[in-house]
Parts: C-alpha cells; structure tokens; sequence
C-alpha cells in the first residue's frame, strides 16, 4: 500500500518591506522573492508581452557589476529536453574535474535546485547572500526599469554566486523562449537548442517558426550553435537566424555526424546509444542515462556541445565523458521515488512528452499495469496530452498540485477524458488522495506514474522523501 505523509503548507505571509541591506534571516529573503511576481504561476493568457524585456535585466547585472560574464557560458535553449541535455553535459564536466555552475528551471523542491555548484545545490546562506546583493541592486534601478521579477532575481543571483565561486564553466539553461529570456545577457561560448514543440504560444507564437525564432535569439556572432535534428521549417529558421548573426551552426545528423540506435544489454536492459562526430576523438556507441529514446537525441547535443568545448582547451577525455554520463541525476525524468510498489515522477507537460514518456516507461521499466496519477495546468493543450492515455495507460486518476495556482481542475480533467475516450476514470483534490486511492489496487509488480507538471512532480517526491525520512 502506499500512503504517503501529507506535505505541510506554510501560512501565507505578505509581501515584506523592501529595504537595502541583509536579510534578518533565511525566511525574510524566501519571503522577499516569492513576493516578486512570478511568470511561471501565471496563467499564459494573462502574461503580458511587457513582462519580456531585457533593459531591466541589463541594468540589473550592470549594477552587480556585470558578473555574468565572468565565467565562461553553455547557454541551452528549446521546448523540450534543455533540463536533460544540461544534467548531461553538467555531469560529464564535472567528472572530468572541472567545477560547474548549474543554473536550471523550474525546481522540484527547493528553490536552491536552480542554482547548483558541482551538481549540489548552493547552500542557504550563499543563497541567502546572494539575494541580498540582488535586491540592493534591483531596488537601485526600480525607478528607471520597475520592479524585478522572481525569475530575473533568481538568474542574477545563480550570476552573482557562479562569479564569487570561480566555476570552471557554467551551463544555463533558458526560462520561457530565448531572445527576451533574461538569461540572455550572457555572452556564450557554445549554444545548444534542443527540441522546438508549440508550447506557451499564447507568449511565444502559434507556429513552430514562431517558436524557432524566439529559441533562436540565443544565437550571437561567434559563438558555436548546435542544435538537434528538427523539422524543416525549424532548421530553415535557424539557418537563417545563424547567418544573420555570424553564428556558425552545426545541425546533428546533418553538418554533424550522429545516430542513434535502441538497443539490449545484459546489464542494463533495453536503451539508446548513440554516436556523435567523426575521425579522432568522436564519440562512438555512447550509451544514454535518461530513460526514453527521445533522451538520445539530448545526449547527442550534449556530446556535440563537448566536443565544440574540447576546441576551446577544456579536456575533456572520453572515460570520463561515459563515467559522467553513468551518473547523470533524473530528477524529473522518469525518477523513482518509490521501489515496491514502483513509482516514478515526471515533468512531462506536452503531449509530445507525454507520449514520450508513457513509451519510455514501456520499453525500459518492468511492470504488470500501468496506473497514471494526472495533473497539470490550465493552460496546456490538455485534449493532446489526454488522448495519449487511452491505449498505454490502464488506469487513469486525475488530480493537482497544491503549489500551482495554474492547475486544472482533476474534475474538469476526469469529465474530458471521460469524452473523449469513452473511458472510466477517477479524480481527487490534492496528490496525498490520489496517491492513496491509487494503493487500494496497485500490485507489487505494477507501476504508478505521476506526471503532468513539474510543481505535481516536486509535491510528490517530497511527499515520498519526507515519509522515508520519518520511517528512519
């Protein structure tokens, strides 16, 4: 049976007083940064095109004394796989001795996950540092470029602490888009664009051209671009984009020798491997951590994103490439919190993903039937991503994340659903019910999947980790 600790909700407090200087503790600077509007709990519909601009950005690291452009920058854009392709690559540069600086979005957990220095989280007081130097520095431009926003604050601060740190390298990975992305600042040594799906087309266009050219803005003279195979279209307006601003770009499987073949090994079972680059120091039959054949194509980026480093004198040997690969985290990504019954958690919020992932755990994980815990928000293309339930899925419980003001009613998902496969299914109010519902018939060998949101994912896991934590 699996029945996990409810998850403890902190009373909501007001926005604090802004004022220069060191927070008095811990809880003053976490209450002073989720008073700072944040995008990515704001239904798309209603973020206003305003909230894309880089003056304030720019003026926000100028007065930090432009730290962004200490360090040197892996800056990774796309819709889909950019957290997956900077796990990749971020692991791999580690195990090679080099110190990294991790900046990723969003968090399961811990806003600390966002900004990570060798693969651990900062600690709370460089957070805690760091956002105080943030905020005297936002407040000295807030009459010329208003107020600045969580994300803006959050991005700056993983800036600050990457160059009081002295990283080797950083790897930073886009919020929403790329060309008005705040993390577009930076002045990369290498880009790498993952997959283009239409997502957040209410901000970003309706089209996949639309989506390319703002993923696209990345790109600056100069500076190697890589991206994965994609559509035609996609690629054209890469091309385009690359030729406009003097950026050499490498299309895998195109100007880049790749491939990628499923395969079975005693060892590890059924997975993808894949080759990327040809002649001395290429990359042949390198198998992929992630779990799903889509995750080759990301670790074929991340390949191709190494090699491009090795030309800049990184030194970067291929044992250690495959031991950093062997230890990428999959936190988000078809990760198991639970062994018996199995449960895995996952981001995974499109259809394209969705499928992804649902084919993923076909091929690579052992079970009986398959029980789906769904939630996610309001604004995603929901028809799309539920009519992949239907042959892949044996039983389907609609819920929601307490943490996202964005979330879909479970019962507005389950009465969908019902209509558009015909099929039974059940709904509950929050993650702690659908869970236990879901214990009253899973088997042993059965699996329990959680996916549909990032903020669904994190309300999970720390369900499960604060019920092993009181067990020890």
């Amino acid at each position: 049976m699996i029945d996990p600790m409810p998850r403890r909700n902190s009373a909501t407090k007001s926005a604090p007083e802004e004022a220069a200087g060191p927070f008095v503790d811990s809880s003053a600077a976490f209450d002073f940064l989720n008073s700072r509007v944040n995008l990515e709990q704001i239904h798309s519909s209603k973020v206003s095109s305003e909230s894309f601009k880089l003056d304030r950005m720019t003026a926000l690291v100028a007065a930090l004394g432009d730290p962004h452009l200490a360090v040197p920058v892996v800056h990774i854009a796309g819709s889909k796989g950019k957290g997956s392709t900077c796990a990749m690559l971020e692991s791999c540069l580690r195990s090679s001795g080099y110190t990294t600086g991790l900046f990723t979005s969003p968090h399961l957990t811990d806003e600390r996950e966002r900004v990570r220095i060798n693969g651990q989280n900062i600690s709370k007081e460089l957070f805690v540092d760091a956002l105080a130097v943030c905020k005297d520095a936002a407040l000295s431009i807030e009459n010329d470029h208003g107020k600045a926003t969580y994300f803006e604050l959050v991005t700056a601060l993983s800036f600050v602490v990457f160059a009081q740190q002295a990283v080797d390298i950083v790897i930073l990975e886009t919020g929403l888009g790329g060309r008005l992305d705040c993390t577009n600042v930076v002045k990369p040594m290498v880009v790498g664009l993952t997959s283009i799906q239409l997502e957040h087309t209410e901000v970003l266009g309706d089209t996949l051209e639309k989506i390319a050219r703002e993923k696209a803005g990345i790109m600056k003279p100069d500076a190697p671009a890589i991206t994965v195979p994609q559509q035609d279209e996609v690629i054209e307006v890469f091309r385009n984009q690359a030729q406009e601003v003097g950026c050499p770009l490498s299309v895998l499987g195109e100007d880049l020798l790749y491939s990628c073949r499923f395969q079975s090994a005693t060892m590890r079972g059924p997975h993808p491997k894949v080759c990327v680059g040809e002649g001395e120091g290429c990359f042949e039959h390198m198998s992929v951590p992630l779990l799903g054949e889509h995750q080759g194509a990301n670790c074929g980026l991340a390949l191709a994103v190494i090699l491009e480093l090795r030309k800049h004198g990184f030194d970067l040997p291929e044992q250690q490439i495959i031991a950093g690969l062997e230890h990428t985290p999959r936190e988000g990504r078809l990760e198991q919190v639970k062994a018996r019954p199995k449960v895995y958690i996952d981001g995974a919020h499109t259809a394209e993903s969705v499928r992804e992932t649902l084919n993923a755990a076909a091929q690579q994980v052992n079970f009986d039937s398959l029980i789906l815990i769904f939630g996610c928000s309001s604004d995603k293309r929901i028809d799309n991503m539920l009519n992949e339930f239907e042959t892949r899925v044996d039983k389907v419980i609609f819920t929601k994340a307490s943490g996202n003001p964005r979330a879909a009613n479970p019962d507005d998902l389950a009465q969908r659903y019902t209509e558009l496969t015909k099929r039974s299914c059940e709904s509950y109010p929050d993650a702690t019910q659908a869970i236990r519902a879901a214990g009253k018939t899973i088997g042993p060998n059965d699996l329990l999947l959680i996916m549909g949101s990032f903020y669904l994912a994190g309300e999970v896991k720390a369900l499960f980790e604060a019920k092993a934590q009181a067990s020890t």
